[in-house]
Parts: C-alpha cells; structure tokens; sequence
C-alpha cells in the first residue's frame, strides 16, 4: 500500500512539474512576441524618447491634434489646447492640461532629435569631403 501511495504521489508531482515547465515555457515566449510587437519600427532613440515621457510620437500628436511636424502649427495647438484646459477660467481639467504639456514635451524631443540627426549627417558629408 505504501509502495502505491508513493508511486502515486510521485507521478503527480511529475505531472505537476511539466505542467509547470510548460506554462513557464509558454510565458516567456509571449513575453518575448510582446516585445518584439512593442519594439515593431522604432528605433532605440525612439524607444528611449517614449520611454522618458511617457508618450509615443503618435499619441502625443493626436493629443495636439497634429498631422505634421511642423513647429508653427504645434505651438499654436498647444497655446490653444493649454489656454483651454487652464483651470483659472473655471472649466479646465488640470489632467488634460498635463496631458498637453507632455504631449508638447515629446514632439519637442523629436524636434531636438531630428536636429542631432540632420547635425551629425551634415559633419559626416563635411568631413568626408575634405
């Protein structure tokens, strides 16, 4: 009787052990296609940049509402957006305000970016025509 309770409780802690194995198994490959999926077409600057706000370029330019990034046509959406959700005026939202806020920071970011970018492709093409 010992000889089969012990066979038994063995046998279910092999069972239990692959079952384990397996959803372990499972879960670090589906952490690993979520990463690939959340990193698809970024860059590491990009990556990063996200990373620091809080925001993707492309949340933070329907947030302001902007189709392209040029530095007029943001400033003036977010003059306008920060004007309207300004609290003193009574009917503002202090979140939405913030969210306004970091939406800006983030496409200024992407404008220093582009900057660094257009600065360094201009040192290349100057130092190797010398």
């Amino acid at each position: 009787m010992a000889k089969y309770l012990a066979q038994i409780i063995l046998t279910g802690a092999q069972v239990i052990g692959r079952a384990f194995a397996r959803a372990i198994k499972q879960e670090i490959e589906a952490s690993q296609e979520a990463a690939r999926r959340m990193g698809n077409g970024k860059t590491r600057t990009e990556r990063i940049t996200n990373h620091k706000v809080g925001l993707s370029l492309d949340e933070a330019k329907q947030i302001l509402n902007v189709k392209n990034l040029e530095k007029e046509e943001v400033k003036k959406r977010y003059d306008a957006l920060f004007k309207a959700n300004d609290k003193t005026t009574g009917c503002g939202s202090f979140y939405l305000q913030s969210k306004v806020v970091r939406a800006k920071e983030r496409i200024d970011l992407e404008f220093a970016n582009l900057a660094n970018q257009k600065d360094k492709s201009q040192e290349n093409t100057s130092s190797s025509n010398t």
